[in-house]
């Protein structure tokens, strides 16, 4: 009886069977601290360009330019957190309708 339950724990356990099995494993992937614009315009509190187009389907839209952004391409405000941390002044690049 020890010998069954043990080989259906271990099928189960490593991916055997059951709905654990049908999900990818998990992978981390580590990001340093470490300062995205080391020497561009660094006398400003936080860099953001705009560039006005004519044609938009939004009013204004934020890119990021950290690459810490949950919703990259899109901004999310991860840059503050970021530039907290490492003392940076990066900030969104903003589309704007003319």
């Amino acid at each position: 009886m020890a010998s069954l339950f043990s080989t259906t724990y271990a099928s189960l356990s490593y991916g055997g069977r059951g709905p654990a099995a049908s999900k990818p494993p998990r992978r981390m992937v580590a990001v340093r601290a470490e300062a995205i614009n080391p020497d561009i315009r660094k006398t400003e509190e936080k860099v953001v360009d705009s560039v006005l187009l004519p044609e938009i389907s939004k009013p204004v839209t934020a890119y990021c330019r950290c690459w810490r952004s949950g919703t990259f391409p899109l901004c999310d405000g991860s840059h503050l957190k970021h530039n907290k941390a490492t003392g940076d002044n990066v900030g969104p690049l903003l589309l704007k309708l003319k």
